[in-house]
């Protein structure tokens, strides 16, 4: 454990916590959109249930997401300012990791937009954006194993060893009850349910759990021409 996980105040402790509830309510939301969606519903299970509790874990999800979000902001540590949470890689404080982070809070607050004016936007426009909720969930992972202090310990990383394998069996899942047709995007989700884990993994192995990591995540910038 670092010396801040050690000494970090009331503000850090409850954004840490606010950010590992929303990683863990996240996945649990991404990983029964999948298994849940097409003709993946096993037998006996009402698709309404199965609808109202996706769409309580996704608000459950958003309510952590903005103590994680305030909580950060407010920690006097790392100064951080509002905008930050809206505007990607901005931050002087691991902009890349953090980054990743606000990059997962703005698809998911075009979610929960689009969401409000799905009557308006149709069903297939509304269903387009909210694929974006899958994308979110990837980025919010990386922005929590390469920001979090406590990457490092064994519960930290079984954890997200849990939620991957949540998200990977889910996919597998609704790729093995799927029926005929769609094969691009069936690859697609193949290749993503693959890599995944190997780039975390290969991640995780060559920075996190590596020493001097928190030193060199907290130098790294980002620059907006594509450089770093």
């Amino acid at each position: 454990m670092t010396l801040l996980a050690l000494t970090g105040g009331p503000l850090w402790y409850a954004s840490r916590a606010g950010g590992t509830l929303t990683l863990i309510l996240l996945t649990a939301t991404v990983a029964l959109g999948i298994a849940s969606g097409g003709r993946a519903v096993p037998r006996g299970v009402g698709r309404f249930e199965i609808g109202l509790l996706h769409r309580n874990l996704s608000l459950l999800t958003l309510v952590f997401l903005a103590v994680h979000v305030v909580t950060a902001v407010l920690d006097p540590f790392v100064h951080l300012g509002w905008a930050v949470a809206v505007v990607p890689f901005g931050a002087s404080y691991r902009p890349l990791w953090l980054g990743l982070g606000t990059a997962a809070l703005d698809l998911l607050l075009a979610v929960l937009v689009t969401s409000a004016l799905r009557r308006r936007l149709g069903v297939r426009r509304w269903k387009a954006v909210h694929w974006l909720a899958y994308a979110a969930w990837p980025l919010a992972l990386f922005h929590s194993a390469g920001t979090g202090t406590d990457t490092r310990l064994p519960l930290q990383l079984w954890l997200y060893a849990g939620c991957l394998g949540a998200v990977v069996a889910a996919v597998w899942w609704r790729l093995a009850k799927a029926g005929p047709g769609r094969v691009p995007g069936r690859l697609v989700a193949a290749v993503a349910a693959t890599a995944v884990p190997v780039v975390l993994g290969a991640f995780l192995a060559t920075g996190p759990l590596q020493p001097g990591w928190a030193q060199r995540a907290a130098a790294t910038t980002v620059l907006l021409g594509g450089g770093r």
